[in-house]
């Protein structure tokens, strides 16, 4: 059976860095090695890597200050490759200092792999039930992330992905001229040449923390990063049609109001349509609010901030970056 290497990058995550850690540490599937790259944090996350690396023998911590906005246009890509360049191993999983991770996640990941079956995996992400803010299941969806660790998923985040290194090799890496959606640019190169697997209950358990503000910025960010890359047309054009649908609807609203009750219909179902089983705000007028209100701006968000991002071709940093 081959080794595997689990690599994550961080910066200025000391709130989460002990519970990437521990998690990882912990799995059924003991990984030959947890590579963690710091790009040059100032709130401490470095030295409780370093006190984490003396007490566990297969954690390896590389500090590297190019893997932060002043020394990349991609730090999390640049982060990535550097702690893959670092693994000894030849199947790579990839962790997110923002996740937790189930002990048996390691195993699930990377059995496709170590099957020979697949050269590459997507575990996807849910939220983690401890700690879930309205607004991270208000935007969940819409992010890809799922309320029910057991629902399928087909969507890629780095947050939970496994590849063969010879894979990671043939498509150059992550791109590093990409501050964010790196994940999603990679995945579409690694789609051209194999096929991904989507083993079950490989999720990485999330906790995004987000509020209104930072749901929208996050939302704003990924729509500039894809606006910029030329990649998801097809989200944008979606998007594009329902904020047309809408407009149409309300000038329409003086001679008759079936266009809006349409509309609106449509705009419940698209906000609910992903994930109502596992709903947990069935009886929550806050809860249902958020999520309809977030559906409803989202259209707005994406398709403006994509343009924006075709236009001028640069993205938008994050807390992490700028702090």
């Amino acid at each position: 059976m081959s080794a595997v290497s689990v690599i994550a990058t961080v910066l200025n995550e000391a709130q989460d860095i002990d519970g990437l850690v521990s998690s990882l540490i912990q799995q059924t599937l003991q990984p030959a090695e947890v590579v963690v790259v710091d790009g040059g944090s100032t709130d401490g996350t470095w030295e409780r890597l370093q006190a984490s690396a003396l007490a566990h023998a297969n954690l390896k911590a590389i500090r590297d200050e190019s893997c932060n906005l002043k020394g990349s246009p991609g730090p999390i890509a640049r982060g990535r490759n550097v702690a893959i360049a670092a693994a000894s191993s030849e199947v790579i999983a990839c962790a997110d200092a923002s996740c937790v991770y189930r002990s048996d996640w390691l195993e699930n990941l990377t059995e496709p792999i170590l099957g020979s079956r697949a050269e590459y995996a997507l575990g996807g992400s849910c939220l983690d039930a401890d700690g879930q803010t309205t607004w991270d299941i208000a935007s969940a969806p819409f992010f890809g992330i799922k309320l029910d660790p057991n629902q399928e998923t087909k969507s890629c985040t780095a947050r939970s992905m496994a590849f063969r290194k010879k894979v990671w090799q043939k498509v150059g890496g992550f791109p590093e001229d990409r501050l964010s959606g790196e994940d999603s640019l990679f995945d579409l190169r690694v789609r051209q040449i194999v096929i991904p697997a989507f083993p079950e209950r490989a999720k990485a358990l999330y906790r995004p923390g987000l509020t209104l503000r930072t749901a929208v910025a996050q939302v704003a960010r990924y729509a500039i990063s894809d606006g910029a890359s030329g990649i998801r047309r097809a989200r944008l054009l979606r998007n594009l049609a329902r904020c047309v649908a809408e407009v149409v609807a309300v000038a329409l609203v003086p001679r008759t109001m079936i266009p809006l009750v349409c509309v609106l219909v449509l705009e419940v179902y698209f906000a609910f349509r992903l994930d109502w089983r596992s709903f947990p705000g069935k009886t929550s007028v806050r809860q249902l609010g958020a999520r309809l209100f977030f559906s409803l701006i989202v259209p707005w968000l994406v398709t403006w901030n994509y343009l924006v991002g075709a236009f001028t071709k640069t993205n938008q940093p994050n807390r992490q970056n700028v702090g």
